[in-house]
């Protein structure tokens, strides 16, 4: 299918999603958060694809929400703008396949909180990080306040969030909000790199690592543990445990079947 405002493809098992609105610096509008969400669900749980790439140009990530569109929104448009971006990206968090923030230059409001529902982020040296909502009235609405502050600690988050602050990449990677700082020309070798190493993981296995950590991220420690011990025991009706772990005692590389 084609699409306005992003670019979508799939090979070799990496799908992936180029937010492509270069002029308006690759704002999120509805228009394209619908597009995006179109691709999540077409797949979801489709074992073709085993990673997905979102990712916007050599200048920038996404520099936001689109304010020209909210500019004139009542409370009720707000409200369902919002409840948008949540479906989006905790369609993205539960995805069956790990998902790859590849970012360069601004990636600011709802374009940070797009990444932060992602699983990995890898920026390039020109990645600049903030929630600007409070000089624009109002406050992040797409997960901002709550996927930061889990990943960073709320002293900083509040930093991000109350004082409007930017931080660079390299403040970025040592908050902890970056998995991976490179050049940025090799920010999308470096987020293919990392796919490659994922397709070669056992996807069901790498599904329910997923969904421990996401899980447990939200809960209390003993329930938590409950869930991984459902999820580890659910991986021993695998072929690939059982393959993973004969390799193993056989001294060879196991070869996976994704099932």
């Amino acid at each position: 299918m084609d699409y306005k405002n992003i670019i979508y493809t799939l090979e070799n098992g990496i799908a992936k999603i180029e937010i492509n609105r270069p002029k308006a610096f690759n704002a999120l509008n509805t228009e394209t958060n619908n597009e995006i969400e179109d691709v999540v669900d077409a797949i979801t749980d489709d074992p073709e694809v085993r990673v997905l790439i979102i990712t916007g140009n050599e200048k920038v990530f996404v520099a936001g929400a689109d304010v020209t569109e909210l500019a004139d929104a009542d409370p009720r448009g707000a409200y369902d703008n919002c409840s948008l971006a949540h479906r989006i990206f905790k369609k993205l968090e539960a995805l069956h396949a790990p998902v790859i923030a590849a970012i360069c230059g601004p990636t600011l409001g709802g374009g940070l909180e797009m990444a932060l529902s992602c699983d990995f982020r890898i920026s390039g040296e020109s990645g600049l990080f903030g929630l600007p909502e409070i000089t624009l009235g109002i406050i992040p609405g797409a997960g901002g306040t709550q996927r930061l502050t889990k990943l960073i600690g709320a002293s900083r988050a509040k930093e991000l969030v109350m004082l409007g602050n930017r931080i660079d990449a390299q403040t970025a990677k040592e908050y902890g909000l970056v998995n991976l700082l490179v050049k940025d020309e090799e920010v999308m070798a470096e987020a293919m790199k990392m796919a490659d190493r994922l397709c070669k993981k056992p996807a069901v296995a790498l599904k329910f690592a997923k969904e421990c950590v996401n899980f447990g991220a939200n809960m209390d420690l003993d329930t938590g543990l409950e869930f991984e011990k459902s999820r580890f025991s659910l991986a021993f009706n695998t072929a690939d445990q059982k393959e993973g772990m004969k390799a193993f005692i056989e001294k060879r590389k196991p070869e996976f079947i994704n099932k």
